[in-house]
């Protein structure tokens, strides 16, 4: 059993997983901090109906889901603007949404939605290089602009009119933060499925805000637990024949309920 360890096709889902891990931790840090976790499964739920127009349309997935997700994103700034439903609710209409059509629209050009379930679930352990090249070069580019909107996310995250009253441009912000979450959500579809990056975005941060106090120290404790968790969950899935994306999604729950035996940290 130890063999498959060596195998290149571990090692290569390794990495990648490692990849996500780093980057979701700092990302979902924000979405813990800003209680955004329905808005990442929105955008999540919308990258399946850029993956149906993607095959319909002959171009990338991961174009199509990103592309998916700026828009419904845009759509929902939009439309938060109005005063008769509430923000959840909203979020509630587009995720289920446009989750049903991108089942319909993938369903339609293959003519099985079942051909793809691996875009809802993942599936790491069929990742190539080149999966591993883009899921790098697109979590290193999610960082670097999280860095740049660090501290007026930091700020926005504390209070939001009183970072607008000191001149940060709090739409811009939100947009561009917006955009992370929709990258991060299409180089990880392959990886946990689009139906799990939101948890393991949420769980590890949520994690970590227990153990540590200062939000870099949150960021650097999220991404180490992220990490922890595909760790466990590709051995779970090697040596317990489990699915790894849940098995990685499972992972995360387990070190969470680990955390609630200790006292939470100020």
């Amino acid at each position: 059993m130890l063999d498959i360890l060596a195998e290149p096709f571990f090692q290569r889902a390794l990495l990648a997983g490692l990849a996500i891990a780093s980057v979701a931790g700092p990302v979902g840090c924000f979405i813990v901090w800003r209680r955004m976790a329905y808005f990442g499964e929105t955008l999540a739920h919308s990258g399946l109906f850029g993956v149906g127009l993607g095959l319909l349309l002959g171009f990338s997935l991961t174009l199509g889901a990103v592309a998916s997700g700026i828009a419904v994103a845009l759509l929902l700034m939009l439309l938060k603007r109005q005063r008769i439903l509430a923000t959840d609710t909203l979020l509630g209409i587009l995720s289920h949404s446009s989750l049903a059509l991108g089942i319909v629209t993938v369903g339609l050009v293959t003519g099985a939605a079942g051909d793809h379930m691996d875009l809802l679930f993942g599936d790491i352990l069929t990742v190539t290089w080149a999966d591993v090249a883009v899921v790098w070069a697109g979590g290193a580019a999610v960082l670097l602009v999280l860095g740049l909107l660090w501290r007026d996310l930091i700020a926005m995250s504390v209070h939001e009119e009183l970072a607008a009253a000191e001149g940060i441009r709090t739409s811009r912000v939100e947009l561009g933060f917006v955009l992370l979450i929709a990258l991060m959500t299409a180089i990880s579809m392959k990886i946990v499925g689009l139906l799990l990056i939101t948890a393991l975005l949420v769980i590890p941060a949520a994690a970590a805000r227990r153990l540590v106090g200062s939000p870099e120290a949150m960021a650097l404790a999220a991404a180490g637990l992220a990490c922890i968790a595909v760790v466990s969950g590709l051995l779970l899935s090697a040596f317990a024949n489990a699915i790894t994306g849940p098995a990685i999604v499972l992972s995360a729950g387990f070190l969470f309920v680990l955390t609630l035996l200790r006292p939470q940290a100020n």
